[in-house]
C-alpha cells in the first residue's frame, strides 16, 4: 500500500455528524462513495518534465501565472511553457477540488514506466490538490477547498515499452536510442515515445487493496476468446497509407509478433477499494484501462480498441481465459461490486466516433452492469456537452453525453460503468456551460487557443457515479 499523506483521515462517510448540538447529535446511516475517471491530458515530453512541474511550490506557480497573464509574450520561452503547464495543472486541480471524488482514476498521468516512482503524484497532492485553487480559472481568487487523498498508486504501462519487433511494418526495428521518436513509439507494445507516456494512476480516500490488485499488462491479445490477427482494412486513406510490400486485407502481424502482442495498449488493472460502512467493509473493484484510439492506422487500432473494451465485458461476466501478471487465473468473482473506469475511446451510440460502437453498446446492455446508469436516467450528462454539441457534434444522438472534444466533433469516450450490484444514486459529467459557474476551467481565451482543449485543462471531462451503501 502506498500512502501520499499518512496523517490524512479517511473520508468514511458513515456515522457522519450533521448536528452541532451536543444534546441532539444526528448521524446518517449510510456511506456514499463518489467514483470518477478523468483523462487529465498531462502529455509531457518526459516523465521528468511532469515531476518538475509538480514540484513547483504555490509561490513559484503564482509568480509564473502572474507573469503569463500580465504579458506572456515578454516571458522567456522556457518560463512561458512552464507557466502554461502550471495553469493547466491548477485548472485540473480546481476541477478535482470542485467535484470532490472519493476515488479517482487519472488517465494520461505519465510515470516512470513501471509505476514505482510516485514523485509526480506526491507533488500533485502537496503543491496543487492540498492548496486551495480557483473556480474562476488562472489567477483567480482561491475559493475552493483543498482535497486530500491518503492513498495513491501508479501502474506499469505498455506505452513506450519496446517490443523488439517491427510492429508498424516500416522495415525498421526501433532501438532504445530512438526514444522520443515516432519509430520508437510505433514499435512499442503501446504507442508512447518513452516508457511511461500516457500511463494512468489512482488516487483514493479509501484504502487500495494492493495485495489483491491484479494487473494484466502482459496478457496476450491472442488469448482473448475469439481473437484473430488484425488485417489491413483501411485501404484508401492517404493519411495512413498501406506499408510498402503489403496489401489490403493482409494480416498486420507476423506469427511471431502475434504470439507476443499484448492486448492492453497501457494496462488493465483491477484495484479493489476497501470502504468502511455501518455493516462492515465493502469492496469495490476499480477496473481501469485506457484503450488505444480506434484510428491513426490501417485498421489494427480499430479492432484492438474493441478488444480492450471487450476484455472487461468478459472479465465481469465470469469468462475464464484470464491470467494476470502474477500468474493468477480467472475472472472477477460473480456478484462482486465493480466500476469500469477510463477513457475507453469508444462510444456506445451507433455512428458516434470511429470505433466499433456495438462492442460498447453490448457492455452497456448487459444486465451485469447498472442499467439505470448505462441505459436509464442516471447516464452521466452535462449542460456543457449539450452546448458544445450544437457546434461540434450536431449529429450525436445524445449530445449531453459527450465527454471529449475531438477536432470539430465529440464523443462519449470516458466511462464510469458500475455493476448492477451497486446502488447508484447520482452521476454526472463535469463540463460547465457558458452560463454556469466554473466555465473558465474549460474556456478561457486568456490562455491561448480560443475555447477549449488541453491548453485550459483537458480535452476530456471528468465522469463520475455515486454509490450508496
Amino acid at each position: 500500500m502506498k500512502l501520499l499523506k499518512t496523517a490524512a483521515a479517511l473520508a468514511v462517510g458513515v456515522a457522519l455528524l450533521t448536528g452541532c448540538n451536543d444534546d441532539d447529535v444526528k448521524y446518517v446511516d449510510h456511506t456514499e462513495v463518489k467514483i470518477a475517471t478523468y483523462n487529465l491530458s498531462f502529455d509531457r515530453n518526459t516523465f521528468e518534465d511532469l515531476v518538475a512541474e509538480m514540484a513547483l511550490t504555490s509561490a513559484q506557480q503564482a509568480t509564473l501565472v502572474e507573469a503569463y497573464l500580465a504579458d506572456k509574450d515578454a516571458m522567456a520561452s522556457a518560463d512561458k511553457t512552464t507557466a502554461e503547464k502550471v495553469i493547466q495543472i491548477r485548472n485540473v486541480a480546481a476541477i478535482i477540488q470542485k467535484t470532490r471524488p472519493d476515488v479517482l482514476m487519472m488517465g494520461e498521468y505519465n510515470n516512470d514506466g513501471t509505476g514505482e516512482d510516485l514523485t509526480a503524484l506526491k507533488g500533485f497532492q502537496t503543491n496543487y490538490l492540498s492548496v486551495a485553487q480557483s473556480l474562476d480559472g488562472a489567477g483567480g481568487e482561491a475559493n475552493l477547498e483543498p482535497i486530500e487523498y491518503p492513498f495513491a498508486e501508479s501502474y506499469g504501462t505498455n506505452t513506450g515499452r519496446l517490443s523488439g519487433f517491427d510492429l508498424n511494418n516500416d522495415g525498421y526495428v526501433a532501438k532504445k536510442e530512438d526514444v522520443n521518436s515516432f519509430n520508437y513509439a510505433n514499435d512499442s507494445w503501446g504507442f508512447g515515445k518513452y516508457h511511461g507516456q500516457y500511463a494512468f494512476a489512482l488516487m483514493s480516500k479509501y484504502e487500495i487493496d494492493t495485495k489483491n490488485t491484479r494487473t494484466f499488462q502482459d496478457f496476450k491479445w491472442k488469448d482473448l476468446e475469439g481473437a484473430t490477427i488484425p488485417t489491413i482494412t483501411n485501404c484508401e486513406d492517404p493519411k495512413n497509407p498501406i506499408p510498402d510490400g503489403m496489401t489490403c486485407g493482409e494480416e498486420w502481424y507476423t506469427a511471431a509478433e502475434w504470439e507476443e502482442m499484448t492486448l492492453s495498449s497501457k494496462n488493465h488493472v483491477d484495484a479493489p477499494i476497501l470502504v468502511p460502512t455501518k455493516d462492515g467493509t465493502e469492496t469495490i473493484h476499480i477496473l481501469m484501462s485506457h484503450p488505444t484510439p480506434p484510428v491513426f492506422d490501417t485498421g489494427k487500432n480499430l479492432v484492438q480498441n474493441a478488444a480492450e473494451v471487450e476484455f472487461w465485458h468478459r472479465y465481469v461476466t465470469n469468462a475464464q481465459e484470464f491470467y494476470d501478471d502474477s500468474g493468477k487465473t480467472g475472472a472477477l468473482t460473480e456478484g462482486a461490486h465493480f466500476v469500469i473506469v477510463g477513457d475507453q475511446n469508444l462510444d456506445a451510440a451507433t455512428g458516434a466516433g470511429d470505433g466499433l460502437t456495438g462492442v460498447m453498446a453490448a457492455l452497456h446492455a448487459d444486465p451485469v452492469v447498472n442499467q439505470n446508469v448505462t441505459n436509464g436516467n442516471l447516464y452521466p450528462t452535462s449542460y456543457g456537452a449539450a452546448e458544445y454539441a450544437v457546434e461540434g457534434s450536431p449529429n450525436h444522438p445524445y449530445p449531453n453525453r459527450i465527454t471529449a472534444e475531438f477536432g470539430s466533433g465529440g464523443i462519449t469516450a470516458d466511462h464510469a460503468i458500475p455493476s448492477a450490484s451497486l446502488n447508484i444514486v447520482d452521476s454526472g459529467v463535469y463540463w460547465q456551460a457558458t452560463y454556469e459557474e466554473g466555465r473558465k476551467l474549460f474556456n478561457d481565451d486568456r490562455i491561448g487557443k480560443y475555447g477549449t482543449g488541453k491548453d485550459i485543462s483537458s480535452d476530456h471531462r471528468m465522469v463520475w457515479v455515486k454509490a450508496q451503501f
